[in-house]
């Protein structure tokens, strides 16, 4: 069975940093590209950034957080990460951890998520 579980969502003032946490269960985890979504209020799901696998690690980022969040994975922990800095108010969202790898097909699988909120 397939767990995603994300944690490190909180309440932070703008300029502030997170850094999330995904831990996977259930499935060959090095060989999964990993990604964080997000999904503000009133607003589609959107691709944060992405992390290939089988020891490629190749990053990809969206515009809106290049230079700004960081994805990191560590296979011996089974462990995603999303480093974010210099945060603002527009990065308030919902973070969600993806999986993604071929068994037969290409298969997804989405964590709960966890609330990330940038106020003062």
């Amino acid at each position: 069975q397939v767990q995603l579980v994300e944690s490190g969502g909180d309440l932070v003032q703008p300029g502030g940093s997170l850094r999330l946490s995904c831990t996977a269960s259930g499935f060959t985890f090095s060989f999964a590209a990993m990604s964080w979504y997000r999904q503000a209020i009133g607003k589609e799901r959107e691709l944060v950034a992405r992390i290939n696998g089988g020891g490629d690690a190749t990053t990809t980022y969206a515009d809106s957080v290049r230079g700004r969040f960081t994805i990191s994975r560590d296979d011996a922990k089974n462990t995603v990460y999303l480093q974010m800095n210099s945060l603002k108010p527009e990065d308030t969202a919902v973070y969600y951890c993806n999986a993604q790898f071929f068994y037969g097909r290409i298969r997804d699988y989405w964590g709960q998520g966890t609330q990330v909120t940038v106020s003062s």
